[in-house]
């Protein structure tokens, strides 16, 4: 990606971070010569440098991608920026828009899984990890082991071997400290979600 400089991720774990936290990943795959998108939650493993996930066995994502190069896309908070908020504007009106966002872009190889066990075990923790902040957790003991067998029977296991990450968080680093507050400050007085996220990202990095 066209990346300049003063937009690179943050040292440490900042890519890792976002992965985790908006896990739906933009799956980038080549089928017959041509690209294609899918949309997948992805579950990433830091310490092997995997990320895990599945789909449907019907997709044929798994065995055309099955030992290819692919590209999974990450994104995190976004929101427009209006020039109204730098204070520079005052004395200097030579602004305009732009957009602030975070992405990461993971590059690796694709290795389908289509073993009943390995799958099993992959969705009670993916399970687990998302059902963490509920009230009454649900666990796939709930459900009737027949009813599960019979659902994992149509999803395949996918596994990313990462070769590759690349983080951009593009968060208003080429303005001034006065214009980036104020980006901050005019994030923070709208109501919606996305804007609220990502003041949040820019205060802390």
């Amino acid at each position: 990606m066209y990346q300049p400089s003063h937009f690179a991720a943050p040292a440490g774990d900042a890519c890792a971070n976002l992965m985790r936290a908006h896990p739906l990943a933009t799956l980038v795959t080549t089928q017959d010569g041509a690209l294609t998108a899918d949309a997948v939650p992805l579950l990433y493993d830091g310490a092997a440098s995997l990320l895990r996930g599945h789909v449907a066995r019907a997709n044929p994502l798994w065995r055309l991608a099955d030992g290819l190069s692919v590209l999974a896309v990450f994104s995190g908070p976004q929101a427009y920026v209006s020039p109204g908020w730098y204070p520079s504007k005052a004395t200097n009106p030579r602004v305009v828009p732009t957009w602030n966002y975070a992405v990461v872009h993971a590059h690796g190889r694709l290795r389908a899984v289509d073993d009943a066990p390995w799958l099993l075990d992959f969705l009670r923790r993916l399970t687990a990890r998302h059902e963490a902040d509920q009230q009454r957790p649900w666990s796939m003991d709930d459900a009737p082991a027949d009813y599960l067998q019979q659902m994992a029977g149509a999803i395949v296991g996918i596994e990313i071997a990462v070769e590759r990450i690349e983080g951009k968080f593009k968060l208003s680093q080429n303005r001034s400290a006065t214009d980036h507050a104020g980006v901050v400050a005019g994030l923070q007085a709208r109501p919606d979600v996305a804007s609220q996220a990502l003041s949040a990202l820019m205060k802390r990095d």
